[in-house]
C-alpha cells in the first residue's frame, strides 16, 4: 500500500532526497516546510549489529508461550492508547494528514490489530492434526514455529499503521522484528519504538533502522528470515530480486489502480460520497484509492455532478492548526506526478471539473481534482496516480466497465456500486483484484480478519487474516505412527515380483472408479 520514495532500496549511495550525501535523515512537515527532527542514516555495519541483537533476543522471546507473548503485546497496545494524543500529533505534523485520519486510519487500526491477533493467535498457531486419507496407520501434525528475525520495509503514506501491522504479527508469532521506515517519515517509526520500550517490552525484539536506500539493502543482506515490503512496483521488483538471490521468502504489497464501477442502479448520493472519500482520503496517497471511475451512462452525469459538488466543499489545509478534510502531499514528487497526468488528460480531450493545481502559499498541497471525459489512452486512467486526482469515464454497460477495469497491470482493490447486492457480488467475482468491495471503499485496508494483498503487479502474499499470522512462522510437519510398528515395513526392501503384483492389484482396488472399494470410499 503506497510508495517508497527511494528507488535505491537495494542499491544506492546513501544520498538524501536531493542527491546530497547525508549523515542524518531529516524530516520536514509537508504542510509548513518546518524541520521536525533528524534520524541517523545507518550503515551496513550498524544494521548487521542490530539484526544480530534481534536474533539473540528472539531466542528468549520465541521460547515464551503464545499466551505470554500476547499478554506483553497487549501492554504495547495499551501504551499506544495511553499516548494516542502525542502519536496523532506527530502523524499530523510529519505526514500533514488530518487528525481524524491519524486517529481512525492509523492509531485505531493498530490497536484493533493488536487486540484481534492476540485473541486468535493461541488457536491459529496451535498444532493441528492433518487427517490422512490413505496412510491410516500414521498421524500427521503441523506445528508453527517462529522464523527468527522479520525485516519490515515500509512506506511513508501510513507510517504508523502499515509497519506496525507487520511488526505486531511478527512478534506475536514469536519472531523479532526490524523495521526500516521510509526516509520521508522516520520520526513516527522512532516514536513507535519509544512507546514499545516505554511499555517495558524487550528492547531488542522490536528495533528500527533509519536511513536511505542502502539501509534497506543492508537489512535484506543482514540475515533476516522473512521480508515484508510495502511500496511501489518498481522498487518492489528490486526488493523481491534481492530476496530471491538470498532465498529469503518475502511478501510484496505493491501499488494499485483501483477502479470503481457505478452500475445503472447505483445510489447516487452514496456512490458520489464514496468516490470523494475514496479518492481524496489521505490526499489520495493510498494504494487502494479510487483511481478511476467507470460510471454507467444512466447515472454518470448525476454522480459526476454530485461528486464535484461535494469536492468543492472540502476543507484543505494544515491539520495541525485546524480540523480539515484534506491535508498535504507527503512526498513532493507526487505533485509533479499529478500535474503530469492531468496535463496529458487535458491535452487528449478530458475536462477539468474541479481542482487541478497546486495550492498557493506554504506547504505541499494539491487541490482535490476531478476529471471528466477520460479514456484509456490517457495515463490518468492507466497509471497509478497516488495523489488527489479522480478521473471519470462513461460506459454503456456493466460488461464494458468490467472489461476496462481488468485492463490493468495492477490488481489490488476494486469497488462495485449497485442497489442489487447479489448482482454486485457476481460482478465483483469478475473483477481482477485481490479485494473487491461492494458499496464501500477503503475499509478492507484495516480489516484484521481478512487477507489483504494484490494480484498481477500489485504483488504477492497477503497481510492480515490468520493465514498471514501463520506466514510469519516456519511450518513443521511431524508424522508419527498411530500403532506400534515392528520389523520391516511392507514398502521397504527387498522388492520382489510377488509384492509388485500385490501393489498393482492395490492400485486398481483403490483408484479404479468402477471398483467397489472406490465406491465405498466415495460414500464417506
Amino acid at each position: 500500500m503506497g510508495q517508497v520514495t527511494s528507488e535505491q532500496v537495494v542499491k544506492g549511495n546513501g544520498a538524501g532526497p536531493n542527491g546530497q550525501s547525508s549523515a542524518t535523515v531529516k524530516s520536514y512537515a509537508p504542510a509548513t516546510g518546518e524541520l521536525l527532527g533528524e534520524a541517523p542514516n545507518m550503515g551496513p555495519d550498524e544494521v548487521r549489529a542490530i539484526v544480530a541483537r534481534a536474533k539473540r533476543a528472539q531466542e528468549a522471546w520465541g521460547a515464551l508461550s503464545i499466551e505470554e507473548r500476547c499478554e506483553r503485546v497487549l501492554r504495547f497496545r495499551d501504551a499506544i492508547v495511553d499516548r494516542a494524543d502525542e502519536i496523532i500529533d506527530l502523524l499530523s505534523r510529519e505526514c500533514g494528514k488530518p487528525r481524524h485520519e491519524a486517529l481512525l486510519h492509523e492509531v485505531m487500526v493498530v490497536a484493533d490489530i493488536a487486540t484481534f491477533f492476540t485473541k486468535v493467535a493461541p488457536q491459529a498457531l496451535a498444532p493441528r492434526e492433518v487427517p490422512l486419507h490413505l496412510m491410516k496407520h500414521r498421524r500427521s501434525f503441523l506445528h508453527y514455529g517462529p522464523r527468527g528475525v522479520i525485516g519490515v520495509i515500509s512506506p511513508w503514506n501510513y507510517p504508523f499503521q502499515l509497519p506496525l501491522r507487520d511488526v505486531l504479527l511478527a512478534v506475536i508469532a514469536g519472531n523479532a522484528a526490524v523495521l526500516k521506515p521510509s526516509e520521508v517519515t522516520p520520526l513516527i517509526a522512532l516514536k513507535a519504538k519509544e512507546v514499545w520500550d516505554g511499555a517495558g517490552l524487550p528492547e531488542d525484539v522490536f528495533q528500527v533502522v533509519t536511513g536511505y536506500g542502502p539501509t534497506g539493502a543492508a537489512l535484506i543482506d543482514a540475515g533476516i528470515q522473512l521480508c515484508v515490503f510495502t511500496g511501489g512496483v518498481s522498487t518492489g521488483k528490486r526488493v523481491a530480486a534481492a530476496c530471491g538471490e538470498r532465498l529469503i521468502p518475502c511478501v510484496m504489497e505493491l501499488g494499485g489502480k483501483a477502479p470503481l464501477i457505478a452500475c445503472a442502479d447505483a445510489d447516487i448520493e452514496r456512490t458520489a460520497q464514496a468516490i470523494v472519500f475514496g479518492g481524496f482520503s489521505n490526499a489520495g496517497q493510498v494504494c487502494i484509492s479510487v483511481e478511476r471511475v467507470y460510471a454507467h451512462k444512466q447515472v454518470h452525469d448525476r454522480i459526476l455532478d454530485r461528486a464535484v459538488e461535494i469536492t468543492r466543499g472540502l476543507r484543505q489545509g494544515d491539520p495541525s492548526k485546524d480540523f480539515v478534510d484534506v491535508g498535504a502531499i507527503i512526498f513532493p514528487h507526487q505533485i509533479d506526478v499529478a500535474e503530469k497526468h492531468i496535463k496529458d488528460a487535458l491535452e487528449k480531450g478530458a475536462t477539468l471539473k474541479v481542482g487541478g493545481k497546486r495550492r498557493k502559499g506554504e506547504g505541499q498541497f494539491f487541490e482535490p481534482t476531478i476529471l471528466a471525459g477520460c479514456s484509456h489512452d490517457m495515463t490518468v486512467m492507466t497509471q497509478e496516480i497516488f495523489g488527489p486526482v479522480v478521473p471519470f469515464m462513461q460506459v454503456d454497460s456493466e460488461d464494458e466497465a468490467i472489461r476496462l477495469a481488468n485492463e490493468s497491470h495492477l490488481g489490488l482493490n476494486a469497488y462495485v456500486f449497485t442497489a442489487d447486492r447479489d448482482r454486485g457480488h457476481r460482478l465483483a467475482e469478475r473483477v481482477q483484484a485481490g479485494s473487491v468491495l461492494v458499496n464501500d471503499v477503503l475499509s478492507n485496508g484495516g480489516t484484521a480478519e481478512t487477507p489483504f494483498g494484490g494480484i498481477k503487479q500489485s504483488g504477492f502474499g497477503r497481510v492480515l487474516g490468520e493465514d498471514s499470522l501463520r506466514e510469519m512462522c516456519d511450518v513443521r510437519h511431524i508424522s508419527t505412527d498411530r500403532v506400534r510398528m515392528t520389523g520391516k515395513d511392507p514398502l521397504w526392501y527387498p522388492y520382489s515380483e510377488t509384492s509388485y503384483k500385490w501393489f498393482k492389484k492395490g492400485l486398481r482396488a483403490l483408484f479404479s472408479s468402477g471398483n467397489i472399494l472406490r465406491r465405498i470410499g466415495d460414500m464417506f
